[in-house]
């Protein structure tokens, strides 16, 4: 049965707790329900990562920035899991209904733009963070992983499944087809999530090439996140933090301004 959450008036309006909460749902239920193919999936391919590099370069002790390479690994390989699903978890929900032509059912009931925002968002996060925790519990279990703070860890792993759901639902909304949500995945998700620091140090990329690096906001994520673990510079971490939060606002607020505009949604 579902809550009964009253309207409350606002500066912006009457909030639809209902509607807002139900669609969440609704993006929730979604992925469960193919959870082999949401949850399990993803946390197999990210244990074959594990291993492959684990045999390749954790050999005979070998470590990276004075932690065992295994240990500097997890983190990266978890928050790499996170940004994909919350991406994809978003993206693909408004690509089918799209295709499927069952858009309009999401459209039509009275959900304000920020509604359609939170709720889908959400879904997102959800299972970036669902996803996230599965893998960090089957890679816990073979590689012992120190957690020096996990609040910071949690803030970031928060920010970054925001942010990939919010540049999923832009996908959605701009992708006529699955296609073009496609191009987004393998030709920038995809890259900048590999070459953010996920699999070495950036510090030790040649000088000429390290600045393209911190430029990355997936470096933001992992780097923040992989810290929460192994311990970072508490100023550092702010700063990241922050950037992370002011580029979330800025891609929420877009993404409501499409729903707004309907842009691709009702013509």
């Amino acid at each position: 049965m579902t809550p009964h959450f009253p309207a409350t008036m606002t500066p912006l309006g009457a909030i639809n707790w209902i509607g807002c909460y139900t669609l969440f749902v609704k993006e929730v239920r979604r992925f469960q329900k193919v959870w082999l193919q949401t949850i399990a999936a993803p946390a197999i391919t990210t244990l074959i990562f594990m291993a492959i590099f684990a045999l390749a370069m954790g050999r005979n002790g070998r470590e990276m920035d004075g932690v065992p390479f295994e240990q500097f690994l997890l983190p990266g390989l978890a928050m790499m899991t996170m940004i994909q699903n919350a991406f994809a978890n978003t993206s693909s929900s408004l690509v089918i209904s799209k295709v499927q032509g069952s858009i309009v059912d999401i459209l039509m009931p009275p959900l304000s733009p920020w509604e359609l925002t939170v709720a889908y968002v959400g879904g997102g996060v959800v299972r970036g963070l669902v996803c996230g925790a599965v893998v960090l519990a089957a890679l816990a279990a073979v590689t012992p992983m120190p957690v020096a703070q996990p609040f910071m860890a949690l803030a970031f792993a928060l920010e970054a499944c925001v942010m990939m759901a919010a540049v999923g639902v832009l996908t959605g909304v701009w992708a006529d087809k699955f296609d073009q949500a496609t191009v987004i995945t393998n030709f920038v998700i995809m890259p900048l999530s590999f070459l953010s620091g996920t699999f070495y140090a950036v510090d030790h990329l040649p000088e000429a090439v390290r600045w393209l690096a911190h430029i990355n906001p997936f470096y933001f994520m992992i780097d923040g996140f992989r810290g929460g673990f192994l311990g970072t510079d508490g100023a550092t971490a702010w700063v990241q933090l922050g950037v992370l939060t002011l580029g979330n606002a800025a891609l929420l607020w877009w993404s409501q301004h499409l729903f707004r505009i309907g842009y691709k949604l009702k013509s």
